[in-house]
């Protein structure tokens, strides 16, 4: 008996979170970093401006996420009560709008009518939410879940820089730093590509080269007010 289908869009809640979170960890902190480290700011310096990008970047992560995932989460549940309020108040109109929809996906009118009503009869506010509102189970809004992936993954990509810094010559911080991050940013678009089902060095390229530009005009600044100091 063939075994179920393994399909990865069920991942797509956290997944996108936490890639994004470890993504601007890694870059937004090692910028930072750089651009310090550029302007001949000493060892301590660097590491106490890496700390603090650490902090503030963590929280609006977690917040700007939370904030942005109920707003869609407060979407869905308006959408859904209104659906419930028509459900109540003309179920065959709901049923006939359902049975469009399938007709509309290729069955004919006589099936469409009766896949409508099997499903109605099973879970009408279901049928309406995924069929006619697309939400569904998998799809949907959860603001903490990716309040914590963003918050979590980009303090642990964010670590990544700052233990370069610890690790580094003074001298070298700046080259030490990016050559960590692009390594950290490469690691990254392997797993989430991976995770995702996707090409790896299509989800691997757009994440480092990125990256490696954020750091490069990080850097052209730090060097031109150095200069300037």
């Amino acid at each position: 008996m063939k075994s179920e289908s393994f399909h990865r869009v069920h991942h797509v809640g956290w997944l996108r979170a936490a890639v994004l979170g470890a993504n601007d960890g890694i870059v937004s902190t090692a910028s930072l970093v750089v651009g310090v480290a550029a302007a001949a700011a000493d060892r301590s310096g660097v590491l106490i401006a890496g700390v603090a990008g650490l902090v503030a970047g963590a929280m609006s992560m977690a917040a700007g996420e939370y904030v942005s995932v109920s707003s869609q989460s407060d979407i869905e549940k308006a959408d859904l009560e209104r659906e419930r309020v028509e459900l109540e108040n003309d179920h065959a109109f709901e049923t006939r709008e359902l049975s469009h929809i399938y007709q509309r996906r290729g069955l004919d009118q006589d099936l469409a009518h009766q896949v409508a009503v099997q499903l109605m009869a099973h879970d009408a506010l279901g049928a309406h939410a995924r069929d006619e509102l697309g939400i569904s189970e998998i799809m949907s809004a959860r603001p903490l879940q990716a309040a914590f992936a963003s918050a979590g993954t980009f303090t642990v990509g964010a670590a990544l820089p700052l233990l370069a810094v610890v690790v580094a010559p003074e001298l070298r911080i700046a080259l030490w730093v990016s050559v960590a991050s692009l390594l950290a940013l490469t690691v990254l678009g392997v797993l989430s590509a991976r995770v995702g089902g996707a090409r790896t060095w299509v989800a691997t390229g757009r994440i480092v080269f990125w990256g490696a530009l954020a750091m490069a005009l990080t850097a052209a600044v730090g060097r031109w007010f150095g200069a300037v100091v």
